[in-house]
């Protein structure tokens, strides 16, 4: 990983630096700025694979 990381913060929807909002407010670490600045992209682009993943369907759950 770079010398440099950021994230993302949840709070002010800002990318950060080490010295940021803590953890739990904040996605990351990410080795470049502009990483960061997509991280909420990222987050839904996985959410809708695994929302079509067969593998992870609850409708193939048994009652």
């Amino acid at each position: 990983m770079s010398e440099h990381q950021f994230w993302f913060c949840l709070k002010h929807h800002t990318v950060e630096g080490e010295d940021g909002c803590r953890n739990a407010d904040r996605l990351g670490p990410y080795a470049t700025e502009a990483e960061a600045s997509r991280a909420l992209d990222k987050v839904e682009e996985r959410n809708e694979e695994w929302d079509h993943d067969p593998d992870w369907s609850d409708d193939q759950l048994e009652d």
